[in-house]
């Protein structure tokens, strides 16, 4: 809940339509708020009183948030639109770089556009519709934009927590038809082969036995290839929370795509606790997928025990979903709590386990980024790639990587500052 000074009632405070609208933005915020929940509310609150702010939001807060996911756009709504002064002339200075009001000049925090968004309702300026012209018989060019990026190349390298609700929107339907190559795996294993490099030598004995032990032909063969497996390790912590969920996705898409070249998709979220989510990503609509997966991890925006999560998997997982040769993605920022000691030993472990280990970091979207915190020190020594995982550019380039070998990354610059 953001700090402020208590509320003041005004004389004619008409609470209840206040209520109703804030309910509209809200929804327009993309919370799931219907009428029942508006009458709700406005009963809370007559039950609880208007003295204490912070019974407000919370009496509030019970009507209208009934997932985690939802918190940080109610508590960006509810600041704007309660209390904080001049609130319009804050939210376009988030909506327009350009206009400067009274806010600094500082990039947008979660859910602030969206909340912004969801209050102006069209206050800023919009696109015109397709099919209409100006009134004017002549065009008139006041802006050249040749040489502009087109809307969706800004989306691709839009960091996913700054995104707003259409932004959201249309960067799912983008991640939705992106994919995630991978060369199959050459196994040990022989198949026939009518001109494969290798000789066959089973086979050739066995068409001389049928033969009464003449040799006058040869069988050849070649190595079997397989797919492997892909398993995802996502971070769903306080700090995570909004890459998380647009990487999984990813992850889903990955996971229903016909001929992608994974064997499997298994997928774990951690917070405080471990949690298999695998059986969700079956679920066609990502949008059900995510929200089951969702109410079986409760550990959603809490905080975060890497070290100790890992370890659980390494414990009770890793036998069953690590074994011909698995590809594993490690999506955190690294900030753990937890003794860096038993962090290093269960990441090695797990290194050891899998074929690669692939780490994507959102915090490699700073120019200036350094693993100085002791957690971030811990686990690098024991990864295989270390890639941004902050935008659509950052995963298009962990697929590209992947399809040709290379998923180094930024490890090896990494490494030079531990």
């Amino acid at each position: 809940m953001p700090e402020y000074a208590p509320l003041d009632l005004p004389d004619d405070p008409r609470l209840g339509g206040n209520i109703t609208h804030f309910a509209r933005a809200l929804r327009r915020a993309g919370l799931p708020i219907g009428p029942g929940r508006v009458i709700d509310a406005i009963s809370a609150v007559i039950a609880a009183g208007f003295t204490e702010k912070r019974d407000f939001y919370w009496t509030l807060h019970a009507c209208f948030v009934s997932r985690p996911e939802h918190r940080a756009t109610f508590a960006q709504v509810f600041r704007l639109y309660w209390r904080d002064p001049r609130y319009l002339e804050h939210m376009m200075s988030v909506m327009l770089p350009a206009i400067r009001g009274v806010q600094e000049d500082r990039t947008a925090r979660a859910a602030e556009k969206r909340a912004a968004e969801a209050l102006l309702d069209g206050a800023g300026p919009q696109p015109p519709e397709a099919g209409t012209r100006e009134p004017d018989e002549e065009t008139r060019i006041d802006i050249d934009a040749t040489q502009t990026m087109s809307a969706e190349e800004k989306l691709r390298t839009l960091d996913f927590e700054q995104m707003s609700t259409a932004e959201i929107a249309a960067a799912k339907r983008m991640l939705a038809r992106m994919t995630l190559p991978v060369p199959p795996l050459v196994t040990r294993r022989l198949a026939s082969a009518a001109r494969g490099p290798q000789i066959n030598r089973a086979a050739t004995l066995r068409s001389a036995m049928r033969r009464g032990g003449e040799l006058n032909q040869i069988a050849r063969a070649r190595r079997r290839t397989r797919w492997p497996n892909l398993v995802v390790l996502c971070d769903i912590s306080g700090s995570m929370s909004q890459y998380s969920r647009l990487i999984l996705h990813f992850v889903h898409s990955v996971a229903n795509q016909k001929g992608a070249g994974w064997a499997r998709v298994h997928a774990f979220t951690f917070g405080t606790r471990l949690t298999n989510i695998t059986r969700h990503l079956a679920t066609r609509d990502v949008d059900a997928a995510l929200a089951a997966a969702g109410a079986e991890a409760q550990d959603w925006e809490g905080g975060t025990r890497i070290g100790t999560s890992i370890a659980t998997f390494n414990r009770d997982w890793s036998r069953r979903v690590l074994g011909q040769g698995a590809v594993v993605l490690l999506i955190t920022d690294g900030l753990d709590r937890d003794d860096t000691g038993s962090l290093a030993d269960a990441m090695q472990r797990l290194h050891l386990s899998s074929r690669h280990l692939i780490w994507l970091n959102p915090l490699l979207r700073w120019d200036g980024f350094a693993p100085k915190a002791r957690g971030i020190a811990a686990m690098l020594p024991h990864v295989d790639a270390f890639r941004a995982g902050h935008s659509i550019a950052s995963l298009e380039e962990l697929a590209e990587a992947l399809s040709r070998g290379d998923t180094g990354g930024e490890l090896a610059r990494m490494r030079a500052f531990i």
